[in-house]
């Protein structure tokens, strides 16, 4: 019943910026954690993002993004974003949105795919010159 739709996806050159949407059905946003995964072609899935949705709306961000990328999100559309800024090379591949109800989540485990229950289908960030 709970869906995830990711958007934003694209082309973008080095040291521009691109923001990614996503967005959940069939569940009270309020009440689930957002992370975004990415994965390169022959590479494993790994973390990005993570925002809570419990009071103080606690973020987390891998080493490689801090600084460069940002998550928020917006209850009232049901929508959470990542705005990357600054991309590298590195940043290509397929970025995943993924959900986790507020009353199973564990912030320390933010980065385990284990975590989450829902996943959307992915949205291709290219990063080129």
């Amino acid at each position: 019943q709970v869906q995830l739709v990711e958007s934003g996806g694209g082309w973008v050159q080095p040291g521009g910026s691109l923001t990614l949407s996503c967005a959940l059905s069939g569940a009270t946003f309020d009440h689930y954690a957002i992370a975004w995964f990415r994965q390169a072609p022959g590479a494993e899935r790994e973390a990005v993002s993570c925002i809570e949705s419990r009071e103080g709306r606690t973020t987390y961000y891998k080493d490689p993004v801090k600084g460069r990328f940002t998550i928020s999100k917006d209850n009232s559309k049901s929508t959470a974003y990542l705005q990357m800024n600054d991309v590298e090379p590195e940043d290509g591949g397929v970025y995943y949105c993924a959900a986790a109800q507020d009353m199973y989540f564990s912030g320390p485990l933010w980065d385990w795919i284990r975590e989450y229950d829902y996943w959307g289908q992915g949205t291709q960030v290219a990063v080129s010159s």
